[in-house]
């Protein structure tokens, strides 16, 4: 069992780099795709909603099937189809081929989005610690290998067919290695709860129509674990859209310096997430999204306020370390609210983040003709304050299934181990856990 799951916490690795590096080699070849398919920068912003509405499809199509087909099945065809997918923009020849193309691979990003967070969680679970933090720095890392290969193979002169064509044979083959390693259904071994047990006398009809039932309306604390997600990833969209020209149009700074700002955020942020387990497992799930949330709504204020380059770039990275851990919390919470609908309600989280992903620049952009662009910063100031005050969502109401926290519950419950609720255990719940010591 440790020796399976060892391996698939690596696969999961391996699923979140290459969908990084996907996505990250599409952006390395927008300018060559733009000038292929005749178009301006204006409709290529039009169509690029068309890539966020594929994968706003694809999260929502993929949660159900995750849950009713497993994760194992379904993230290395999620994988394959955003790997297929990543070629066709090569070959747009106009904005109707390209819109296409956009729309489809959106909706293997997102169906791999998706599926592989469900089974981020199924590996969290077994370890029985946090280990999400770390897959969403992974993605990052693949942003980073998309941004070094795509330089040196447009530097050979290749045509963005070739190349995508390259990347997409090498996801495939990935997809495929990778595939054996994934946990089965009840790869983790999990001890049930009171609520999802099943009793011997509970007739097979009756427990799945009781499942059946539970899945049909999403409750409402993953709609606000959903609405919060929004929150915050429209901050991240913000850094992601408007740092550099924040530098450059509000401070002068020159577009090299200008540069830094989203390269402060976008490295605080991976860092961020490689440290974020730890600190989850240490003071718990609660004061990681409450203190970052804070954090970045700081550094951000700070940010927007300074008259200083220096200072500036340092309060964009204050607010790319505090959001860092926020987004791993929320999905994982989300995961693990209901093992049985862990994909659907991912999906949901996932779903509405995406939303809010794209809404930041458009919501910005419009506020700028009633605002200087430094002030329109106080709206993800105030997301982000939101979601601090609302931190507490993330702990579960009793009898509700955990997240694994193995340090830092009682920060967050106020509670002391002595007083802490007792854990459901089995008998090989204690085998796992000296397993893990140390």
């Amino acid at each position: 069992m440790e020796r399976s799951l060892r391996l698939g916490r690596l696969a999961t690795f391996a699923y979140f780099v290459l969908n990084g590096f996907l996505m990250g080699m599409w952006i390395v070849h927008i300018p060559d795709i733009e000038q292929r398919a005749g178009i301006s920068h204006a409709v290529l912003g039009w169509l690029l909603l068309l890539l966020g509405a594929g994968a706003f499809a694809g999260m929502q199509l993929v949660g159900p099937l995750t849950d009713r087909f497993g994760a194992r099945t379904v993230v290395p065809l999620s994988a394959a189809l955003c790997s297929a997918g990543v070629v066709l923009p090569g070959w747009a020849a106009n904005a109707w081929t390209l819109g296409a193309a956009l729309l489809a691979l959106g909706l293997g990003n997102g169906c791999l989005d998706v599926s592989m967070n469900a089974h981020a969680i199924q590996v969290e679970r077994g370890y029985q610690r946090p280990v999400m933090s770390a897959f969403h720095a992974a993605f990052s890392i693949g942003g980073v290998l998309a941004a070094l290969a795509g330089a040196r193979m447009l530097s050979w002169g290749w045509s963005p067919v070739a190349n995508l064509g390259t990347v997409a044979l090498l996801g495939l083959a990935i997809a495929a290695t990778a595939a054996p390693a994934l946990l089965g259904s009840g790869g983790t071994d999990v001890p049930e709860t009171s609520e999802t047990h099943e009793t011997p006398d509970a007739p097979d009809g009756l427990v799945a129509a009781a499942k059946g039932r539970r899945r049909t309306k999403t409750p409402r604390r993953i709609w606000g674990l959903a609405a919060l997600a929004l929150m915050i990833m429209l901050c991240e969209g913000v850094a992601n859209d408007w740092s550099t020209l924040h530098l450059r149009d509000v401070l002068g700074a020159p577009a090299a310096t200008a540069a830094l700002a989203y390269g402060a955020f976008s490295t605080a942020m991976t860092i961020g997430r490689l440290l974020t387990d730890r600190a989850a497992a240490r003071f718990g799930s609660v004061a990681v999204l409450r203190y970052g949330a804070s954090a970045a709504a700081l550094g951000l204020a700070a940010a927007s306020l300074s008259s200083s380059i220096p200072l500036s770039l340092i309060g964009w990275t204050l607010f790319g370390a505090g959001l860092s851990g926020c987004v791993p919390q929320l999905f994982s919470a989300a995961g693990h609210a209901d093992p049985d609908a862990a994909g659907t309600n991912v999906s949901r989280v996932a779903g509405l983040g995406y939303v809010g992903m794209l809404a930041g620049p458009a919501i910005i952009g419009p506020l700028t003709q009633v605002m200087p662009l430094h002030l329109t910063f106080f709206l993800p100031v105030a997301f982000c304050a939101v979601a601090a005050a609302t931190a507490g969502i993330l702990r579960p109401r009793d009898g509700a299934p955990t997240r694994p926290e193995t340090g830092g519950g009682t920060a967050d419950s106020g509670k002391s181990p002595a007083h802490a609720a007792p854990r459901e255990t089995t008998p090989d719940t204690h085998s796992r856990e000296r397993s893990h010591e140390g």
